[in-house]
């Protein structure tokens, strides 16, 4: 036993070194290196790291509940006893609590300080000043939270209602719930709050992110020889005409406004082109380039492999949906199924995975990270937005420590959606894992006892349910929304498939150029790495 705990911790160790190492080269990569602060980049790692280490609780939690029983739906001899099963089941409720606490700290208190203090950031003005302002800022979000934990504790679940029940009975009732659940209620009630902001990123980046990388991948970049030849010309042409407009001014007659601004718009422009063809000449001549040529079909593959994956997943999702649709119980409910009526692919493949241990749970740990990192992928091609107005880029070395804060916030947010989106995929699997139970169990005849697969008819102790599908159910009408914006989630999908279907070959610098970059910008050039 003691073996096999420090086996345990030594996993555990080493999983979490790779976690914090793949976050640190993550921010790395994109951080700029002109406005890079510590404070910043740990905040923006740790909030990455935690992220990834929430998302991992739903397939532990489905194995736990799974591992308490044999192949033949007997319990094992240690998880016999129901007050072990509680503490097992209470021990993965407290790693949930724990973990979401945490996001909810980063979400309300600790970003928001971090991204508001270097708003503040000024050379007139002293660290003091910035923290006090940063403070201010960050005292709103911190109202808002506790108003979320407040509604969420005294939100009625189960208010007894009579002629006999006086207002004041209503009151110490709610304070006794409150009591009982230690203010666990006002926790959920928060998350899933914040669930439904994860939900509008989802719909917003992940399901964008789920065509845009695979077709990227399967499309790859413009030949950069032939970007360059085209670029030279673009070069001789701005030049030809600001030439052109100079030499209207020769003879001493000053240029109209029209012509001085068209002649600084040209300007900018040349010096953007020749920004490109100094990135283009470095990336022409880099070994990386001819390395990622080499790996061009693996990347078509890869591609390829991908986008079946998404598409695997928005079939399950709209069969489970339509089940919800067809034969849930009810919106008052939030579309809660009490068994599967259609089946999906997801929900065919996964028992066939329980046979061989441990295949189920890694396939619910790829999907997991799968929405993690297309979720990544639809921010960094289409910026962090707020309505209509695009507030930040993400690009490769130039990222501003604001933008990184963001986009960690935003991944926080989607990580507690996510949970959400692998239940409406595999709903039985979600609830119950890989149990099984004897039916007809207590009958003496021991020939008529049945192992079969435990769903909502099964006896309540013979089939333990998991931590998730209970937080996921705390409150009804959060379901409902859930259930929406999957259709919504659905409809983005394909929308965003026909866009990045459309769209051409990206550049092979693609976000290493800008407009607005100055030419200070080409010291901190990141086409190093590719040398």
């Amino acid at each position: 036993m003691a073996a096999d705990l420090v086996i345990g911790w030594s996993i555990f160790g080493l999983v979490l070194l790779a976690i914090l190492a793949f976050c640190w080269i993550y921010i790395r990569k994109y951080q700029s290196c002109q406005e890079s602060e510590a404070v910043s980049t740990i905040t923006a790692i740790f909030s990455l790291a935690i992220a990834l280490i929430t998302s991992a609780l739903l397939p532990v939690d489905i194995f736990l509940v799974s591992f308490m029983k044999n192949d033949n739906g007997t319990f094992k001899v240690w998880a016999e006893n129901n007050v072990t099963r509680a503490q097992i089941e209470n021990t993965v409720l407290f790693g949930y609590y724990t973990f979401y606490s945490i996001i909810l700290f980063c979400v309300f208190v600790w970003i928001p300080f971090v991204y508001f203090y270097f708003e503040e950031k000024d050379e007139d003005r002293d660290r003091c000043s910035q923290i006090k302002t940063a403070l201010k800022y960050t005292f709103g979000f911190m109202l808002v939270c506790s108003c979320l934990l407040l509604v969420g504790a005294f939100a009625p679940l189960d208010i007894p209602s009579g002629k006999n029940i006086s207002e004041f009975d209503k009151i110490k009732i709610l304070f006794q719930e409150l009591g009982s659940s230690y203010g666990l209620d006002g926790l959920s009630f928060s998350i899933s709050s914040l669930t439904l902001i994860g939900m509008l990123a989802a719909i917003t980046y992940t399901a964008y992110g789920m065509s845009a990388l695979p077709l990227n991948l399967i499309k790859g970049t413009r030949n950069v020889h032939y970007e360059r030849l085209e670029n030279t010309d673009d070069i001789e042409e701005v030049n030809l005409e600001i030439e052109r407009l100079r030499s209207k001014c020769r003879d001493g007659r000053p240029l109209s406004s029209n012509d001085r601004k068209k002649l600084y718009t040209l300007q900018e422009k040349f010096r953007t082109l020749q920004r490109k063809e100094r990135r283009l000449e470095s990336r022409e001549m880099s070994g990386w380039t001819k390395f990622c040529t080499i790996l061009r079909p693996f990347k078509i593959v890869w591609g390829i492999v991908l986008i079946l994956v998404a598409l695997l997943i928005i079939v399950s999702l709209f069969l489970s949906n339509l089940d919800k649709a067809l034969h849930s119980a009810g919106i008052d409910t939030g579309f809660v199924l009490f068994g599967t009526n259609i089946t999906n692919p997801l929900n065919i493949i996964l028992p066939i995975l329980q046979r061989v241990f441990p295949l189920d749970y890694i396939l619910i740990t790829v999907i997991i990270m799968y929405f993690f990192f297309t979720s990544m992928a639809g921010i960094r091609n289409m910026g962090i937005w707020f309505f209509w107005i695009r507030l930040y880029k993400i690009r490769r070395e130039r990222t501003r420590p604001q933008a990184l804060l963001f986009l960690c916030m935003i991944l926080l947010l989607i990580v507690l959606h996510t949970s959400y989106m692998i239940y409406s995929l595999a709903p039985q699997y979600v609830m119950y894992g890989s149990q099984k139970y004897l039916e007809g169990y207590g009958i003496r005849n021991s020939s008529s006892l049945a192992s079969i697969n435990c769903d909502a008819s099964a006896p309540d102790d013979q089939c333990t349910i998991t931590r998730t599908y209970l937080f996921l159910h705390k409150f009804w009408f959060f379901g409902t929304i859930y259930y929406f914006g999957n259709w919504v989630f659905i409809g983005v999908f394909i929308l965003g498939f026909i866009v990045s279907c459309c769209k051409g070959k990206k550049s092979v610098i693609e976000g290493e150029v800008e407009d607005d970059d100055s030419d200070l910008s080409d010291d901190e050039d990141p086409s190093h790495i590719y040398s």
